[in-house]
């Protein structure tokens, strides 16, 4: 399986649409220069989901964009998504890696050196760090760890394996993209920065080209990526 596409990685949420239907926010994002596709939905219930995330599915198989879904481990197998995204609180990546078997990704939330050094990267895909700036697209009532945070965070992951594929998360904008690749991440992970502008493929546009920019200066090296296509921990 191929490494996942980090530079601009969309999420999609009912409660962050800006008033755009998910599907036309989907194709208009990935029209725009979306690398992935992330269905983050906490109110509706599996069945909606399902029938959700399928329809994203399609909608971004003509652009090659994968859809992760959020948490939910049985939406993702139900929609035969490419993934799923957990957090910390969420299922663990062991129980959701026994459950999907080797082929789908799966992302993982990281905000501390400790979480960081913790990380099952055997079994995991990719890291999304943060947040690291304020945002109000969720509130988890935790301070940003800011740029320096992610900056540390992206060392335990250098000094652990190399290079280990990650975004940066929350608040991010084209305006203040560059520093968060600049920091170490392979790309940022965004909502409201897409889906609160009226035309979001100009505005995915642009943040991919902000992004693509900053990779010339300052890209990190290509990770290392085991057989099954998961990085795999070198070993110490």
């Amino acid at each position: 399986m191929e490494q996942l596409d980090l530079r601009l990685y969309a999420i999609v949420d009912p409660e962050n649409s800006g008033g755009h239907g998910l599907v036309d926010l989907a194709r208009a994002v990935a029209a725009g220069g979306a690398t992935l596709v992330q269905l983050r939905d906490k109110v509706s219930d599996t069945a909606h989901m399902i029938e959700e995330a399928r329809a994203l599915k399609a909608a971004l198989a003509p652009f090659g964009v994968p859809l992760i879904v959020n948490d939910r481990v049985d939406v993702a197998l139900a929609a035969d998504a490419d993934g799923v995204h957990v957090g910390q609180e969420d299922m663990g990546a062991a129980q959701a890696r026994g459950m999907l078997g080797p082929a789908p990704f799966i992302g993982l939330s990281v905000r501390t050196v400790e979480q960081a050094a913790a990380a099952p990267l055997g079994l995991i895909d990719y890291v999304g760090i943060g947040g690291v700036y304020a945002t109000a697209s969720k509130t988890s009532g935790k301070s940003p760890i800011g740029l320096d945070g992610l900056r540390k965070v992206v060392r335990v992951f250098r000094d652990r394996i190399g290079n280990f594929p990650a975004c940066g998360i929350a608040g991010i904008t084209a305006a203040n993209a560059e520093p968060v690749i600049a920091a170490g991440a392979d790309g940022v992970c965004v909502i409201s920065a897409l889906s609160h502008r009226p035309d979001s493929q100009a505005a995915a546009r642009e943040l991919r080209a902000v992004v693509d920019a900053a990779l010339k200066i300052y890209a990190p090296k290509v990770p290392a990526v085991g057989a099954h296509g998961h990085a795999h921990e070198a070993a110490s």
